[in-house]
């Protein structure tokens, strides 16, 4: 039997039509709702655990997390209660409050590739602030980048080329994730002006599958950036403590020079941080790098208190069960419909894309129709499970899916 869709958009098509005439697009960036399927809100009003609500008052469940920064759950009592006690105190101050130290001291402590620790406010500050200590580590200026990679939207990585100029890209090279020999020729390519390799924990690029890194791979960058005297760089900005505690490479025995974090590190307050080992620090005291609001100390708390949690060992495990719960639940339900898909990365961190669908129609109705009656999953982004997903949030979910590809069957028809 359908659910029906009770969803009502009155109050969100009203903030649209306002937001039009003062917001560039009406919106900017992945938050710009238009670019999602018919069904999806633009304006959501709370949060709590893995639930959503518009402004409308539409319950959905999350499966976005925020585009990851929610690790913990919307609202977590202990990360909000270490935040208010600080706000209580100050945030933004002339000069930084202890918790920088505090804060530095517990990613070192859990990091094993990690030494010392700077903070700012985005992914983007830390991936170019890891690729700036590099050059400045090295006396380079080449870096190596996976084609297709994302690394943020500052000049040097942005996908979007409007108002780019080649100078910006001037000193970047190209490789194949996963392509060993594709590393090797850009590594020659740049002779001795090799700075540095930056690369994602997976591939994760936008509307293509996901793809964990070989351990060949992972090995020979390490052993390239040794060879060379160039620092190896891991964007764990987007996979940041929801594959490893220490690191997403941990696990396969490759520790970096520097890291760049992000999203999930302070469960949904504003902060970032690099990370580095000895061979860089000396770099890292040579840039200038600031701004008004990267020493503020509440999301520090934040991060602490989050921090603190995940230290616990729960909470990854956590979403991997539920990640294959969910994972299980929606092939089985696309075999019974009749519909091809592909589900690929960590269970944690779900990709679904559809056979056949070169212009994602069916990712737009299936998600659409998802949408409409309460789950909120992506088209062609990777997904993002938290701690706060339980199994009865799991197969409510799965009950909204079902529905939903019974609407692409019917639509597109079954698969042959």
């Amino acid at each position: 039997m359908d659910r029906p869709n009770l969803h009502v958009y009155a109050a969100d098509q009203a903030l649209r039509a306002r937001a039009r005439a003062v917001i560039p697009g009406g919106m900017y960036g992945h938050q710009n709702a238009a670019r999602l399927p018919e069904g999806f809100p633009q304006f959501l009003q709370r949060a709590r655990g893995c639930r959503l609500f518009d402004v409308d008052g539409n319950e959905y469940i999350d499966f976005m997390c925020s585009y990851g920064p929610i690790i913990l759950g919307h609202g977590h009592p202990e990360v909000d209660a270490a935040a208010a006690r600080q706000q209580a105190l100050a945030d933004c101050q002339n000069a930084p409050s202890p918790r920088i130290v505090e804060l530095a001291e517990l990613l070192v402590d859990t990091i094993p590739h990690a030494d010392w620790a700077m903070f700012e406010k985005n992914g983007t500050d830390a991936t170019t602030k890891c690729v700036t200590i590099a050059r400045a580590a090295t006396g380079r200026r080449k870096i190596l980048v996976a084609s297709g990679s994302y690394h943020g939207s500052a000049p040097w990585c942005t996908p979007n080329l409007n108002g780019i100029t080649a100078e910006d890209r001037a000193h970047l090279l190209q490789f194949t994730y996963n392509d060993i020999a594709s590393v090797e020729r850009a590594v020659d390519a740049a002779g001795d002006d090799l700075a540095g390799i930056i690369v994602t924990a997976f591939r994760h690029d936008n509307r293509v599958d996901q793809e964990l890194p070989t351990p060949e791979f992972a090995r020979r960058l390490r052993e390239l950036c040794d060879r060379h005297d160039a620092a190896l760089i891991i964007d764990d900005v987007r996979a940041g403590f929801r594959l490893h505690l220490g690191g997403s490479w941990e696990p396969l025995g490759v520790r970096p020079d520097l890291s760049a974090w992000s999203k999930a590190i302070a469960n949904g307050y504003a902060l970032a941080a690099v990370l580095g080992n000895e061979r860089v620090r000396e770099g890292a005291t040579k840039i200038f790098a600031t701004g008004s609001f990267w020493f503020a100390a509440t999301s520090m708390a934040a991060a602490i208190a989050t921090l603190t949690i995940l230290r616990e060992g729960k909470a990854i495990p956590a979403m991997e069960r539920m990640g294959q719960i969910f994972r299980d639940g929606l092939a089985a339900q696309a075999r019974s419909n009749g519909v091809r898909i592909r589900q690929s990365g960590p269970v944690q961190m779900p990709l679904l894309l559809f056979e056949d669908d070169p212009d994602f129609k069916k990712a737009a109705r299936f998600t659409g129709e998802a949408a409409k009656r309460g789950a909120y999953l992506h088209p062609w982004h990777n997904m993002f499970l938290s701690a706060a997903h339980r199994e009865a949030d799991i197969r409510e979910a799965l009950e909204i899916t079902d529905i939903a590809f019974a609407k692409v069957k019917q639509e597109f028809g079954a698969a042959a």
